[in-house]
């Protein structure tokens, strides 16, 4: 174990757009912020190719540039980013011990949980490829459908999500084609009904996906399995969407904080507090309903200013 342990006012553990904002807002605030950036710098929106939906940005910008912007600001006030990811805490006392790559380094005053979520995938060898390409392959219908617009895509998933993935798809692209592992959908009753009632959304039930294809730059259709016939067909799309849900990167808050029955972070109300003081979330952590970008910088504003508030009271 090391022994030099470093004491702090503010640790903010990981860097996508929430963990950047609470830097930002800390680092002006004199908290003197420490930011550890993770195993994937810079969060899900370096895997985005095109950013169109985030304000400030009238021409569009790649994830990754808008990824290197935000960490540029924060450095601009101070922030002490880092490499490393955490690998253990004990939130039990009332400094916050933190082990940075299985070593005790830190002890905080306020923790500012930015780690996001990681979406799901099928785990095929062509879907990865397409997705790495930025080809093709995405798992949000709202940030990259307008991409596809007359154009027809396929989408994978069975739940709420799923469906109001490809709902939102439909208002955009000429036709959307659903996948559905089973006979039936696990989607409530009001969200089958929308897709049923949509004349450009088709369903495939007992359907799984065997390959995406494509000519090595994009996609250009899906090959499709009927699980009760074996029969393989060929379904042209330019776009593959996976809407198989989301795994909060929340493991090892799991012995101190409350985390939903999925592993999200239960916060407060109307504020980005814990169950344990000192403690503050962000972003996707604890967010299974908008998942953007936009929306987990402002959840990052508020950790810090609660953060902030907190330092203050003590």
């Amino acid at each position: 174990m090391n022994k030099e342990i470093e004491h702090i006012k503010c640790l903010i553990i990981g860097s996508g757009p929430a963990g950047y904002t609470a830097a930002i807002y800390a680092a002006r605030a004199n908290m003197k912020p420490v930011l550890y950036q993770g195993i994937q710098p810079g969060g899900q929106l370096t895997t985005t190719t095109d950013v169109e939906n985030f304000p400030g940005y009238p021409d569009g910008i790649t994830g990754p540039e808008m990824m290197d912007q935000l960490k540029r600001q924060a450095e601009r006030f101070d922030t002490d980013v880092r490499d490393g990811w955490v690998t253990k805490v004990d939130f039990s006392n009332k400094f916050h011990k933190i082990w940075i790559n299985d070593q005790l380094k830190i002890s905080a005053q306020t923790v500012i949980i930015s780690t996001g979520a990681t979406a799901k995938y099928l785990g095929l060898e062509s879907e990865e490829k397409y997705l790495k390409l930025g080809g093709g392959v995405s798992a949000c219908a709202v940030c990259d459908g307008f991409f596809y617009k007359n154009q027809e895509v396929v989408i994978v998933g069975a739940g709420d999500s799923a469906c109001e993935e490809a709902h939102y798809l439909s208002k955009i692209c000429s036709k959307v084609t659903m996948l559905v592992r089973k006979d039936h959908f696990r989607a409530s009753q009001i969200m089958q009904k929308r897709v049923k009632e949509k004349k450009n959304i088709s369903i495939l039930y007992n359907s799984i996906t065997q390959e995406v294809i494509g000519d090595d730059a994009v996609v250009t259709g899906v090959k499709v399995k009927n699980k009760l016939t074996n029969k393989i067909d060929t379904i042209n799309a330019t776009g593959f969407f996976v809407a198989i849900g989301h795994k909060p990167n929340t493991e090892i808050f799991k012995d101190f904080l409350k985390l939903d029955e999925t592993g999200y972070i239960i916060n407060k109300k109307g504020s980005s507090k814990t169950n344990i003081n000192g403690v503050f979330v962000s972003g996707d952590a604890a967010d299974k309903i908008y998942r953007q970008a936009v929306t987990a910088a402002g959840t990052g504003c508020m950790a810090a200013l609660d953060a902030e508030r907190y330092l203050a009271s003590l």
